[in-house]
């Protein structure tokens, strides 16, 4: 009885404070408004002093923001740096001597912009352009250039500064880029003993390497966004990073424990690119989107997740043509062709699963899977005279799964 009057004391207490609090803040407006009517110059209105007084904290919140973005960037490139130092103090130093270059490196950028790609052609990640992901099949070549460490030597002659993006948007992506490029350069000269490293000091700082390949992966998935075509040289070299991280022996594994939720997002992210993208002139934006879809379901570790996401895509639109089919409504044209490049990935990602000898499970796929083959054939069956290019897409995938686990049975 007593512990029941004591929580209903309590509990009005609580309420009579949220109360006062309420009171309070009513009499707080009250009290700035008469304060503005008060203070207003002559010559202006009460609505117009306010809504200058509001433009006005509104700019000088969003420069202590753009303080605060610029300090947090500084910290974060220190504790880069001091990673790198840890990880292998010569290659460091090497560094150093070549920051008396820096301005001159500049001054050459500034005069010459095409001179920066040129550097990066043996900074430890090819610069790859638009001729480069021709197809799905370029990852074996690019695994070869991943173990050639004689251009590692030059790439210490010329170490590009780390602020040469004019924009934030750019300098964004180039940032993390130009740290995880060392990060590779030291794999690389370590792998070849031309340097000492100590790998295991990525365990010690999984905020930095988080917070990079974060950067790396939001930096692409902006510019992915934006539909521009051609693609900036900077957005290629971000893409080659991420694949040199992902297919690294030593440290793919420290970049998938670490970010592999964040890689999973970009990977959604992706898709939803290539479905919501309605620009007229966007196929060619897109088809460079699917290929880094494809390319990242090169990974083992990756693959399998990516293509439980592409059957859920592929499905969800599936089931939504076929109610707008039946009700005879109107259904969205632009998302229609881009799926089609989802049952591309799709195709190819599972054509390469059952060709490869050590298939690591027959459950790829998971509960997707099963979803996507459960009532197939009825679907196929009602959208193949009104949609036979789509049916047959989804005709193949179907094969593509049901061989896969045949094989393994």
């Amino acid at each position: 009885m007593e512990l029941g009057l004591g929580s209903r004391g309590a509990a009005a207490e609580i309420k009579g404070r949220r109360e006062n609090q309420i009171s309070y803040l009513k009499i707080s407006k009250l009290a700035l408004a008469f304060a503005i009517i008060h203070s207003k110059p002559p010559g202006k209105s009460s609505k117009e002093y306010t809504e200058y007084l509001a433009r006005t904290v509104s700019e000088q919140d969003f420069g202590w923001k753009w303080k605060v973005e610029v300090l947090e960037a500084e910290v974060l490139r220190l504790r880069q740096e001091l990673l790198l130092n840890r990880i292998s103090p010569r290659f460091c130093l090497e560094n150093r001597k070549q920051d008396t270059s820096a301005e001159t490196l500049l001054g050459q950028e500034s005069r010459n912009p095409t001179s920066y790609s040129s550097q990066l052609e043996d900074s430890g990640c090819d610069v790859c352009n638009d001729s480069t992901f021709d197809s799905l099949g370029i990852a074996s070549d690019f695994h070869q250039s991943e173990h050639n460490v004689s251009t590692s030597k030059h790439w210490l002659e010329g170490v590009p500064p780390l602020n040469l993006c004019p924009t934030s948007k750019e300098q964004s992506l180039t940032a993390p880029v130009h740290f995880l490029q060392r990060l590779l350069e030291i794999r690389k000269l370590s792998e070849g003993g031309i340097l000492q490293a100590d790998f295991s000091e990525l365990e010690n700082d999984s905020f930095t390497i988080w917070n990079s390949v974060s950067q790396l992966l939001d930096g692409l998935t902006f510019f992915y966004n934006s539909s521009k075509f051609p693609a900036p040289s900077f957005l290629s070299e971000g893409v080659c990073v991420l694949l040199s991280l992902i297919t690294d022996s030593k440290l793919s594994n420290h970049v998938l424990k670490k970010c592999f939720r964040k890689i999973e997002e970009f990977k959604k992210n992706l898709i939803q690119v290539i479905l919501r993208n309605r620009s007229v002139n966007r196929f060619q934006a897109l088809h460079s989107v699917s290929q880094m879809l494809g390319l990242l379901g090169r990974n083992n570790i990756l693959r399998n997740s990516l293509i439980s996401l592409l059957l859920s895509g592929v499905r969800q639109f599936a089931e939504q043509l076929l109610q707008a089919h039946q009700a005879q409504s109107v259904y969205d044209i632009a998302q229609y062709e881009n799926i089609f490049l989802l049952c591309m990935i799709l195709e190819q990602l599972l054509q390469n699963e059952t060709e490869e000898s050590n298939i690591s499970s027959s459950d790829y796929g998971g509960d997707e899977k099963i979803k996507f083959l459960k009532n197939l054939d009825q679907v196929i069956l009602h959208l193949s005279d009104e949609f036979p290019l789509f049916s047959l897409c989804l005709w193949r995938v179907s094969v593509l799964l049901n061989s896969g686990q045949m094989q393994i049975d």
